[in-house]
């Protein structure tokens, strides 16, 4: 047995580099001696790096001299696992005369990972013949590379086993090298994207709606930045209407300039909802405040003073939740800053286009042909509408930005005003409104504190700190070792809201668990807080740094390969969240790669490893996985946090 075994690696070894796979002798371990035999000149001299271990199967690791085929898709600088692929559709193609271009595309994930690590399955090359049986044909055609181990059929799947070390090497290296931009891409390179979200009322609660539109449009900004993309991150203020009249009526009654300036978002909700109960019994007061937003309309400098200090104000107060938030926007807009001229260049091209109706002295827009009810477009005073300022902003926008891509963060409640508003600038005869899209998503309830009910977001946030601070005092010696618990607590608080609101696709509603956000265990923010600072711990207390140059073979153990497998995957979800725009891909990402470190954890240790070098080795998986989730969580628009 050990002389066949003996006789066959003999004759591959100057191309084998990882005999367990290639030979599928899972069972057998290679004494020092036959390796020792191995270890000829010719694999020398071909760059190979091998390490012996008698007590393990052979593994080697090595600079592998085969170019890597170019294969159109392949993103060979950002992607490693792009390299295995690429290998993968090159020896397809050569089988079955496609192109390999064509072939990339159609690559899986084997369901079972004993199967291999990808697969294709032979159908979808719509070659002549029994689909199994070409599969087998074709296994036996096959020869192995540096990259490419073991080539295997399960019924009309074709799999194949890559070259576990190899990518270790190639990926630790490349995540030594970038950090932080590990898992980014320029595939966007070029284009630009505007991303209009959060988009409070001003002088009106920021509540939930509000909340997922700033967390989701955040993330999709984020996602566009790690694609290469160059994004403008808007937010469009609710600042114009016939309800700052009404403001400014109600705060020439009920305003308080020291209230004001201390909390103007509060005082002139406050004020709003006092002046609103006013109106619903003296309809002489709806009366004074359309009038008020008359002369704001027609540009009266009292009016407009006093209108302008509220939102100049409110911003500024808005800017310390979204810093809380880790949000920065580019603009701060708003329905007010919609030039008069581009609303009436709008209204002229509606005109133009035969496409406005007179209703009781109002503007319309019939759309019931399209199954999109009217449009209100001009007040039969002669104000404008938010649907009128939407389409002069709109114009505005592309005019100024020539952006290839604009999405409305806006809740699935505002489908049908998105869908009348794409329409009519496509009836315009608007060419590029095919880039404007309407990103919506479900309805959140129970967001309320546990004395009552919340409208504010600043409230929701301190009873996330307040209650997660109580369950960080429970461990008395770890929140004496925090710095600032205080800003940890808000930062993990922040963590849960977030994550919870993120962990499902985004047009579903969902239940807020105040219960279930702040458990340390299932896939909560916190859990993923602390799989992060848990390796930040590791790197801290181990005695030495991290080793670019250690001995990659020396990982050898079945949870270290699943490790660096996950942390691989990373740029494919990067690439996939793009296309879908749903956070929750990366949220189950990052989910997953720290339940795979959890697990990795149970047994290889780094404090406590006798070896050295094997310590070395561990830490430097660790400290990439730990770059990997980081940069998961930032792309999330989370801090990571070191301790906790």
């Amino acid at each position: 047995m050990v002389g066949r075994l003996y006789g066959s690696l003999k004759k591959v070894a100057s191309r084998f580099v990882y005999a367990r796979d290639l030979l599928n002798l899972n069972t057998v371990n290679l004494t020092s001696s036959i390796i020792s035999s191995l270890a000829s000149k010719s694999i020398k001299e071909r760059g190979y790096n091998y390490s012996v271990n008698a007590n393990k199967p052979l593994l080697m690791s090595f600079n592998p001299v085969t170019p890597v085929p170019q294969v159109k898709g392949a993103d060979l600088e950002n992607n490693k696992l792009d390299s295995f692929r690429s290998f993968v559709a090159s020896i397809v193609a050569e089988f079955s005369g496609i192109s390999a271009d064509n072939i990339l595309a159609i690559l899986e994930v084997p369901r079972n990972p004993e199967h291999g690590d990808i697969a294709i399955a032979v159908p979808r090359l719509r070659v002549q013949g029994n689909p199994a049986q070409i599969a087998q044909q074709w296994v036996e055609k096959f020869s192995p590379n540096e990259y490419i181990t073991s080539c295997t059929a399960t019924g009309h799947y074709l799999n194949f086993k890559i070259n576990k070390l190899l990518l270790a090497n190639i990926l630790l290296d490349d995540i030594y090298k970038r950090k932080e931009k590990y898992g980014t891409n320029q595939s966007g390179a070029g284009k630009k994207a505007l991303v209009e979200f959060s988009s409070p009322n001003i002088a009106k609660p920021f509540h939930a709606g509000h909340l997922r539109s700033t967390i989701i449009g955040n993330f999709v900004k984020n996602v566009h930045d790690a694609n290469g993309w160059e994004t403008i991150g808007l937010n469009y203020l609710g600042d114009w209407g016939k309800q700052y009249g009404l403001l400014a009526v109600g705060f020439e009654k009920y305003g308080s300039e020291e209230d004001l300036l201390n909390n103007p978002i509060k005082h002139l909700y406050d004020v709003y909802v006092k002046i609103n109960e006013d109106a619903d019994k003296n309809e002489t007061i709806n009366d004074q405040a359309r009038a008020y937003f008359k002369k704001m309309e027609e540009g009266d400098e009292a009016a407009l003073s006093l209108w302008k200090k509220f939102r100049n104000l409110s911003i500024e107060k808005y800017k310390d939740t979204y810093a809380r938030l880790n949000i920065n926007f580019d603009i701060y807009s708003g329905e007010s800053q919609v030039s008069n001229e581009s609303i009436n260049r709008a209204l002229e091209i509606l005109k133009e286009k035969k496409m406005l109706q007179e209703s009781d002295g109002a503007l319309i827009i019939d759309l019931n042909q399209y199954k999109l009810d009217v449009a209100v477009v001009q007040k039969k005073d002669g104000t404008t509408l938010y649907i009128t300022r939407d389409i002069g902003a709109a114009i505005e926008r592309y005019e100024k930005y020539k952006f290839d891509a604009m999405y409305y963060l806006v809740a699935s409640q505002q489908d049908l005003h998105l869908k009348q508003l794409f329409k009519i600038l496509e009836l315009m005869g608007i060419e590029w409104v095919g880039r404007c899209k309407h990103i919506n998503f479900g309805m959140v309830s129970g967001m309320s504190t546990r004395k009552g009910t919340a409208v504010f977001l600043d409230d929701i946030l301190e009873q996330t700190k307040e209650s997660m601070h109580e369950v960080m005092k429970q461990n008395e010696k770890k929140y004496s070792q925090v710095e600032n618990p205080d800003k940890v607590a808000d930062i993990i608080g922040i963590s849960a809201v977030m994550i919870q609101d993120m962990a499902a696709k985004r047009i579903r509603n969902y239940a807020f668990n105040w219960n279930r956000m702040f458990s340390f265990e299932g896939d909560t923010g916190p859990y993923l807080q602390y799989a992060h600072a848990r390796l930040c711990s590791i790197e801290r207390n181990c005695g030495f740094g991290i080793n670019p140059n250690i001995d990659i073979s020396l990982l050898s153990e079945k949870s270290a390969l699943d490790l660096i497998d996950m942390v691989a995957q990373y740029p494919d979800f990067v690439k996939g969240a793009l296309n879908t725009l749903e956070p929750c891909t990366i949220v189950t990402y990052a989910m997953k790669l720290s339940h795979t470190i959890s697990v990795a954890l149970e047994t290889l240790w780094v404090v406590g490893q006798k070896e050295h070098k094997v310590a070395e080795a561990r830490l430097l998986m660790y400290w990439a996985s730990r770059i990997t989730l980081g940069n998961a969580l930032k792309l999330l628009g989370l801090k990571p946090l070191e301790r906790m």
